[in-house]
């Protein structure tokens, strides 16, 4: 599978993330898709290949698998990677609709396109929530779909049609918990990121309604000392200023001089 086009954009994405979604997309770049493609197909390759049962019967080995693997594991962390991949998308489309909405208005509509405020925070917190509820999913997919998180090497089976109880060995089994405890720990690491992110989130937003709060209230402080200011002022200079008019009325009068 090419995972080339999926990097691709999520790289985009990248610039519309905060700190902590930044660090995201390090891990799911790094420990998830970079292990997935260099090292978990190349163990599971022909996972079903060496699966062996100790019998001859047509068809027992094959029921065998498909009951132990209903879902292949490798698929399963593809399928998982696409859908805890594709919400981020949601941001970039959103911010492209921006872009969309400006160029069709003509002049500008907002400070910064890509500022995480508005319409753009409810579809940034929309693909967080649905980034966690994909990561819960497929960890209990893996647990009930797998018995938990162990790969034993013996695996008895009793399916049809094998005449009885036989025994099948999965190849690589110690290799592949390995990468198994990895995926499940990443995935782990990611919903922690994820839920750090919207409290981060949350935080930030309460801090700017406090702020705003807090200038509003000293606005109006500033305004109404200005008020009272502005209200006694003419008061005083009015009363300064009183002889010196009645000065300039004494001066205007007539001098009456004796006939």
């Amino acid at each position: 599978m090419n995972w080339s086009f999926l990097e691709n954009v999520l790289s985009g994405v990248n610039k519309y993330s905060t700190v902590i979604g930044r660090i995201w997309l390090s891990i799911l770049f790094i420990f998830r898709i970079l292990v997935y493609v260099a090292a978990a197909e190349q163990v599971w390759k022909d996972e079903q290949k060496d699966f062996t049962c100790n019998t001859q019967q047509p068809g027992c080995e094959n029921a065998c698998y498909d009951h132990l693997f209903p879902i292949s594991q490798t698929r399963l962390w593809a399928l998982q990677l696409i859908m805890v991949s594709t919400p981020s998308l949601l941001v970039a489309l959103h911010v492209a609709y921006r872009e969309h909405k400006e160029s069709k208005c003509g002049h500008k509509l907002y400070e910064d396109r890509g500022r995480i405020d508005g319409g753009l925070l409810c579809t940034y917190i929309s693909s967080i929530l649905i980034k966690t509820f994909f990561e819960v999913g497929s960890l209990l997919a893996f647990y009930f779909l797998y018995s938990g998180f162990e790969v034993p090497l013996l695996n008895r089976c009793r399916m049809s049609p094998c005449p009885n109880t036989v025994d099948c060995y999965l190849a690589k089994a110690t290799e592949k918990k390995i990468f198994l405890y990895i995926m499940g720990c990443t995935s782990i690491l990611c919903i922690v990121l994820n839920l750090a992110e919207l409290l981060y989130i949350i935080w930030k937003q309460c801090g700017k309604i406090f702020a705003k709060r807090y200038v509003s209230v000293e606005e109006k402080r500033r305004s109404r000392g200005h008020l009272l200011v502005s209200h006694h002022t003419p008061h005083g200079s009015t009363v300064n200023k009183q002889p010196n008019t009645g000065a300039c009325c004494t001066q205007s009068l007539p001098v009456l001089t004796e006939q």
